[in-house]
């Protein structure tokens, strides 16, 4: 965990920091090839920040050539498993050097508070390059069972050139989660950050330059999604693609595939997450602390967010009394404030969508919040009277808790399923027989047991439905999407092949 700064401290380094603005392209800073720029602004208070290079189809078509070079000659793709290793391991202690000056960078481009920044984003981030490091030499290839007159090898090879296209709420955390297998594997890529959140992205590209990654090997291509995304997604030179974002987006990137040369596409989608806590749950103080980091972490600007809370009749009331009061030692405020919770909404576009939802939530019953300021949106807690209402059907992504009461065990159950995302769930139950049956029963990539969490970097991450598609982020799995299956088939028998009649 990174040592918190006081907010003047935080301030300070913030106005000292010299902020990169040009794309990353074989080993170094080069401005968009139409020199058009984009402003990036700080989300907190609207005032500009810099500006960014706006890239379009030349520079992506540049970027890849890059990144095939790279990856033809060799220059990282055939280096040894240990030596990959210990640039990634360089990188991260690079960024363990610079972690005041990337944490700024992310929460003034952001606005998440600088405390979940330096405290979990930053630390896990880094945890991500070293563990998959770490891995690159102890993932061990097979050997088929085959007759005595033949060996049949199965092994591993990186899939070449990939596109990797970043969400904005985790922009460090989610960069580390495809750039440490991609680069584990031995893969050149092409890296397009969201257009809100480019800063951090560019930062850790100079670094791993610095730790020794080869020019071309790691490129950042700044811009929108229609301008970098879609030729991205699109380019006949490019052999796989892992996006996270939204499930529309997502879609799209399965059309340029198929209209393209069907590279290989791997998402991390949306969700509207159930969180179920039934009448025998224990200790409902602790639950309702997970509750509300589920429901609030991030600002809710979380594809696994524990947006539906669905409690049991018995202890609806109890549980909830117990929500509020943990939800009040959320404070909203300046995200450098080291005592701030709840921090600004990414952009203006994305809080006139989530205040939006506030304007909806007077249909139904608001138990806590419903305000907004313009930049921040309040902690809410709305009691709807069924899972059709459109609080508990859409994908707010924002700080908004809909609670739903049911029955009995088989209601939450059905409640839970009643989407058309499965990316995570929880459930609260003191009966480990009910807990087991629940989370087999819940149709959700990750389930949590009497827990609010996705696991961790061991463990695979991704969605069933419209949550996910092609593949797992995070543990040993995350390495397939990056790499293809071969089988060398060798011959031992010296005997002339049968005649075929």
């Amino acid at each position: 965990m990174t040592d918190l700064l006081t907010q003047s401290e935080y301030e300070a380094l913030a106005a000292s920091i010299s902020l990169p603005s040009s794309a990353y392209i074989d080993g170094g800073f080069r401005p968009a090839k139409s020199g058009k720029t984009f402003t990036t602004a700080n989300p907190a208070t609207g005032a500009p920040l810099t500006e960014i290079a706006a890239c379009g189809a030349e520079d992506v078509d540049f970027a890849v050539q890059k990144a095939r070079d790279a990856f033809e000659d060799g220059r990282w793709s055939r280096l040894s498993p240990g030596a990959r290793k210990e640039v990634l391991l360089k990188l991260a202690k690079l960024m363990e050097r610079n972690a005041h000056e990337l944490a700024v960078l992310e929460s003034i481009d952001s606005g998440k508070p600088i405390f979940d920044v330096a405290t979990i984003d930053l630390p896990e981030t880094i945890h991500t390059l070293k563990w998959h490091a770490e891995l690159i030499d102890k993932i061990y290839d097979q050997v088929a069972p085959s007759s005595d007159d033949h060996i049949a090898l199965v092994v591993r090879e990186a899939v070449g050139v990939v596109g990797l296209v970043l969400p904005w709420n985790f922009p460090l955390l989610m960069l580390a989660w495809k750039i440490a297998p991609a680069l584990a594997a031995g893969n050149s890529i092409v890296l397009k950050p969201a257009a809100e959140t480019t800063l951090t992205a560019l930062r850790v590209a100079e670094l791993a330059t610095e730790a020794g990654l080869p020019a071309g090997v790691l490129n950042i291509v700044t811009g929108s999604g229609a301008n970098v995304g879609e030729p991205l997604g699109r380019h006949p030179d490019v052999d796989m693609v892992s996006f996270t974002g939204s499930t529309a987006t997502g879609r799209r990137f399965l059309t340029y595939s198929a209209e393209s040369n069907l590279k290989e596409v791997v998402l991390e989608l949306g969700g509207k997450n159930p969180c179920i806590v039934l009448d025998d749950a224990e200790d409902l103080d602790t639950v309702a602390a997970h509750v509300v980091q589920g429901a609030f972490w991030n600002m809710g600007e979380n594809c696994s967010a524990a947006s539906r809370l669905i409690v049991q009749k018995g202890i609806k009331d109890k549980l909830l009394d117990r929500v509020k009061a943990h939800a009040r030692e959320w404070n909203m405020g300046e995200p450098l404030d080291p005592s701030v919770r709840v921090g600004a909404l990414v952009s203006k576009s994305h809080y006139d969508k989530v205040a939006s939802y506030l304007e909806i939530a007077k249909t139904a019953t608001v138990h806590m919040g419903g305000t907004a300021n313009g930049t921040h949106v309040e902690p809410t807690i709305v009691e709807v009277p069924s899972n059709d209402h459109q609080l508990a059907r859409e994908e707010i992504f924002g700080p908004v808790l809909t609670v739903i009461e049911v029955a009995s065990f088989e209601e939450a159950i059905r409640t839970a399923n009643d989407t058309e995302y499965g990316l995570a769930a929880s459930i609260f139950t003191a009966n480990a027989k009910r807990a087991i049956r629940g989370a087999r029963m819940l149709r959700a990539g990750t389930v949590t047991v009497n827990s609010f969490g996705e696991g961790d970097i061991s463990t695979p991450f991704g969605g069933y439905k419209q949550s996910g598609f092609g593949g797992r982020d995070n543990s040993i799995h995350a390495h397939d999407q990056y790499t293809q299956l071969k089988t060398i088939w060798i011959d031992l028998n010296d005997s002339e092949p049968a005649s075929i009649d």
